[in-house]
């Protein structure tokens, strides 16, 4: 073939091929055209429920109950218990944890209250049992009967006592909870203020923070993957542990000892660190709820902030301001000494607090990984009752007025000093101040010592004192003594009266106006009542022949 020949069909050839890859190109950018950009990877929506979710009580120290003594009153298992169920139909997967003394009130049993006490710590401790407690650090209360008696009622409460380094206690416990693996420690400090352990125990040699790290590290070799701390000692201790011990996602802080009856404040939550430190306020007034969600990840679990700490303190604040004025407003509605509309002004101003409160509480922002979220439940009657724990208590209240009625049968009151009076009733009173009894006839204090015999508590050593008149005083009454000074009557507040009876000329010998705040002194204080507002109740007290 001839060159020139070859060489046009050569051209030809060029030509054709770059025609094909302009076609191409650019049919190839036309379709590139049609497409959508490919998204960026956005993160998952943060499931609603959560992976696990802890029930937090501490420092409990014998709170069965609040007494009745006003309305809506912090506290009580039965309404704890009631709380914990309904919230299992939402989350099943819940762990109820506890830290500090939980069986009594005081470290030391004393006097004719010790089996009325004892009684009461069993069941507290077959009541935590319904409610699913799975174990709890142990604080010096918890050994004021022994060891043996302390294990017997970790028995009935179906509870794991965690203690690293005392003898007969465990120092963990791993719990699968819907397929994460929960490593539970404790560590207790139970002793005195001059350092001395209960009777009978020992206290370890290694320092807490060193025993806190050796558990960590043996739950991490089990297969934790979240691992909470349980704690009775000085708050100041356990915030010790939560800054040196990493490894730890919740440390639940309880007291290491407990005394008296005054009820404590919420303390907010913080974050040490990576680490969640929480702690409740005492006697069962309110339970912390910690919900952990759990991203699929490889790796070691680190639990971010997703709302409660940051915002824990302006919370409390709130919850303080709202119990302060429902006090308030209750005095109020009873006194009837508040106008219709400053009364009306100051229960909007509780709505909006409440609603405050709220807001701030449901205020969830969705956080990437895994996380927590922390809220407060305060424990009131309106959360209902659990009928297993409320016949558990209704025995407890039976058995013990059976009990007490008997066995201190021949409890008497200390005899007067000579030349001081007694206390001689309101009959004695009656007949030169009838119009004063018909006053009095007529107020709640005329029925007092009823209110407790309809619950079987009127032979209840924790009850009956504000409910008679001079309780344990020269003269007065005792829990089985009481017949004439049954109910709250006029010697509560004018003194015991036999002197006054015999020369009823000499008006030194009665207190002719008592003082408001002497209620306040005797029975309405925290925490049978809070925010008692003595100048208005006492006008509930008073009328014509009786302070008018």
């Amino acid at each position: 073939m001839a060159p020139n020949v070859l060489r046009h069909r050569a051209m030809r050839t060029m030509r054709w091929l770059m025609v094909l890859t302009l076609c191409l190109s650019s049919g190839l950018a036309a379709c590139q055209g049609c497409q959508q950009p490919t998204p960026k990877p956005q993160p998952a929506q943060a499931s609603t429920v959560p992976t696990v979710r802890l029930f937090v009580l501490s420092t409990l120290a014998g709170a069965l109950e609040p007494c009745g003594c006003s309305k809506d009153q912090l506290g009580g298992l039965q309404h704890l218990a009631a709380f914990v169920a309904a919230e299992r139909n939402k989350v099943p997967h819940a762990l109820v944890l506890g830290a500090g003394p939980m069986l009594y009130l005081d470290p030391e049993l004393k006097g004719e209250n010790v089996t009325q006490d004892q009684w009461k710590a069993h069941t507290i401790a077959e009541a935590l049992g319904s409610l699913g407690l799975v174990a709890w650090a142990p604080g010096y209360n918890d050994w004021a009967q022994g060891q043996a008696t302390l294990l017997d009622n970790a028995k009935a409460a179906k509870a794991a006592l965690l203690a690293a380094g005392l003898e007969g206690l465990e120092s963990t416990r791993v719990v699968e909870v819907n397929g994460l693996k929960v490593g539970l420690f404790g560590i207790s400090d139970p002793k005195t203020m001059l350092g001395q352990p209960p009777a009978g125990v020992k206290l370890p040699a290694t320092p807490a923070i060193q025993r806190a790290a050796q558990q960590v590290a043996a739950l991490k070799a089990k297969g934790a993957r979240l691992v909470v701390g349980l704690s009775a000692m000085q708050r100041g201790a356990a915030l010790r542990i939560a800054d040196s011990v990493p490894g730890i996602h919740v440390l639940v802080v309880g007291k290491a000892r407990s005394a008296g009856a005054a009820n404590t404040a919420q303390p907010p939550p913080e974050l040490v660190g990576s680490t969640l430190v929480v702690e409740t306020a005492n006697h069962g007034q309110v339970v912390s709820v910690v919900d952990v969600f759990v991203a699929p990840a490889d790796g070691e679990l680190v639990l971010a902030d997703a709302g409660g700490v940051a915002k824990a303190a302006q919370i409390n604040d709130i919850a303080l301001r709202i119990r302060d004025l429902e006090s308030r407003i209750n005095g109020w509605e009873k006194a009837g000494n508040v106008s219709a509309a400053d009364l009306s002004a100051r229960q909007a101003d509780l709505a909006k607090l409440k609603k405050q409160y709220t807001q701030l509480q449901d205020e969830q922002p969705a956080p990437q990984g895994s996380f927590f979220r922390y809220r407060v439940q305060e424990v009131r009657a309106r959360l209902g009752e659990d009928s297993k724990v409320v016949d558990k208590m209704r025995a407890f209240y039976q058995r013990v007025n059976e009990h007490n009625k008997t066995a201190l049968a021949n409890l008497l009151p200390p005899k007067p000093a000579a030349g001081q009076p007694h206390y001689v009733g309101v009959e004695a009173c009656t007949d030169c101040h009838s119009e004063a009894r018909e006053v009095w006839d007529k107020t709640a204090h005329a029925h007092a010592y009823q209110t407790l015999v309809k619950d079987f508590k009127e032979y209840n050593l924790e009850c009956v004192g504000c409910h008679v008149t001079g309780y344990g005083k020269p003269g007065g009454s005792t829990v089985t003594h009481n017949q004439l000074l049954r109910n709250v009557q006029c010697e509560d507040c004018h003194g015991p009266g036999s002197l006054h009876l015999k020369n009823p000329d000499d008006k030194t010998l009665i207190t002719l106006k008592p003082k408001p705040d002497s209620c306040v002194a005797r029975c309405h204080h925290p925490p049978h009542v809070s925010g008692f507002d003595a100048e208005a109740m006492m006008k509930l007290v008073l009328g014509p022949g009786h302070g008018q």
